[in-house]
């Protein structure tokens, strides 16, 4: 019987779809740092931060904002036709920029963080098709309840950029281009992969103004690219400020210590997965005190998660990074990149509470903060070596989000603030899968 279940239906599939993603991403990034090699891993690893801050940074709130109207609409039985189209004319018209953006900027792109490579523009440009494709396709089947072909997209975009990773380490292709080109392909098949056979997705209704959709879209749109670019920017930074002729040695090394340090993130996203929609179901029955005893453990769990991948880092990260990625890098150096990732899932945690509770705005504000401390802390830490500088600077941006959005929570439940459906909606959606 459905009622003997504690957790709402869906939340098997998306587990399985996030346990899934994150085996095959770590495989990805094994297997390509061994048929690249260090100088020309490098700069895929570039491309992995950039097309994680662009795509899923900029489109996500589209799949916020989508999932949460959706819901509405599903609720009250209305189609979602109109909505889906209002939702499509917005995520072109955001697509249209960023392409002319990127291609604007392709010269000075191409030259400072992809080492020439053009076929790296063309899988960051594959990309942002991609993501628009995928995270309007997540934010409609989620909205309708249909929680198979959200966790086949998950699962199915890891499987797919496995494979051709696969294959082209099989040809002996030794570039990173034809990788990085493998990145922008793979959201787009998930995507056709993951809708095709649903019915009824889109159906007749009445017509949606901008004002449905968009409520928060800004804030959200502000917010999810300041986050992303933050957990992101470690990479990018490196590679700007590297100097000599092993440049694209010393930031595939870097990137590597993200990538174990990071590890405690996927196993972030398979408690949410776990735990999330039993707060919604606590939430929407307006169970206020059971849903606040419910968050609370679950930061207490990401902050054990926290704790155990920074204890991870010091034990057995440099053991990771050799037999895994035949790389070296420092036990401090791994263990401070534990420490900001650690911050940075509380930060995300907190976030989800402050959008639940209508703070957007703050959510916003405070990402914008973070973003300022770690460019302050590149400059303060200048002196330091060029890895504990971006380290450093990588712990005090987090940081910096995590403190001003729990004081932001703080604020709100002392006045009185109550969670709200749609908002929590659209703050269960806050957490991207890549980064």
């Amino acid at each position: 019987m459905r009622g003997s279940n504690p957790l709402p239906e869906g939340t098997l599939e998306v587990g399985v779809g996030l346990a899934v993603a994150g085996v095959t991403t770590y495989a990805f990034l094994t297997l390509a740092k061994a048929a690249l090699g260090s100088s020309a891993y490098g700069p895929l690893g570039v491309l992995w931060a950039v097309i994680f801050t662009a795509g899923p940074g900029f489109f996500l709130p589209i799949e916020q904002e989508v999932s949460r109207a959706l819901a509405a609409r599903r609720s009250t039985g209305q189609g979602s036709g109109p909505l889906l189209r209002r939702a499509a004319t917005l995520g072109l018209a955001l697509l249209a920029v960023l392409v002319v953006l990127g291609l604007a900027t392709a010269p000075l792109t191409v030259a400072h963080l992809f080492s020439h490579q053009w076929l790296l523009l063309v899988g960051l440009l594959l990309g942002l098709v991609g993501y628009l494709m995928g995270h309007l396709a997540r934010g409609t089947v989620s909205g309708l309840g249909r929680f198979r072909p959200y966790a086949v997209y998950i699962g199915g975009e890891g499987v797919l950029r496995l494979l051709g990773c696969g294959v082209l380490a099989i040809v002996g292709v030794k570039t990173a281009g034809a990788y990085g080109v493998m990145l922008g392909v793979a959201p787009i098949l998930a995507t056709i992969i993951a809708v095709r056979g649903e019915r009824g997705m889109i159906t007749p209704g009445p017509d949606a103004p901008y004002s449905e959709l968009s409520a928060s879209l800004g804030a959200l749109l502000a917010a999810s690219a300041l986050a992303q670019a933050l957990v992101n920017a470690g990479v990018v930074a490196v590679k700007l400020l590297a100097t000599g002729p092993k440049e694209d040695e010393i930031v595939a090394t870097f990137f590597v210590g993200v990538v174990v340090a990071r590890l405690p993130l996927f196993l972030f996203q398979a408690v949410q997965a776990a735990l999330l929609p039993k707060l919604t179901s606590l939430a929407t029955t307006g169970q206020e005190e059971e849903f606040k005893t419910g968050f609370r453990r679950l930061v207490a769990v990401i902050a054990g998660v926290g704790v155990l991948g920074v204890l991870g880092a010091l034990v057995a990260g440099p053991f990771v990074v050799d037999r895994a990625f035949d790389a070296q890098l420092g036990r401090s150096d791994l263990v401070l990149l534990a420490a900001g990732s650690a911050a940075y899932m509380l930060a995300l945690a907190v976030a989800q509470a402050l959008i639940a509770l209508h703070g957007q705005n703050q959510v916003a504000l405070s990402w914008l903060g973070s973003m300022v401390a770690f460019i302050v802390g590149v400059v303060v830490f200048s002196p330091l070596d060029l890895y504990v500088r971006i380290e450093l600077a990588l712990v005090a941006g987090a940081s910096t989000a995590l403190v001003a959005m729990a004081a932001c929570v703080v604020l709100k439940v002392r006045a009185g603030a109550v969670v709200a459906q749609g908002d929590l909606i659209a703050a269960l959606h806050d957490v991207t899968l890549e980064a």
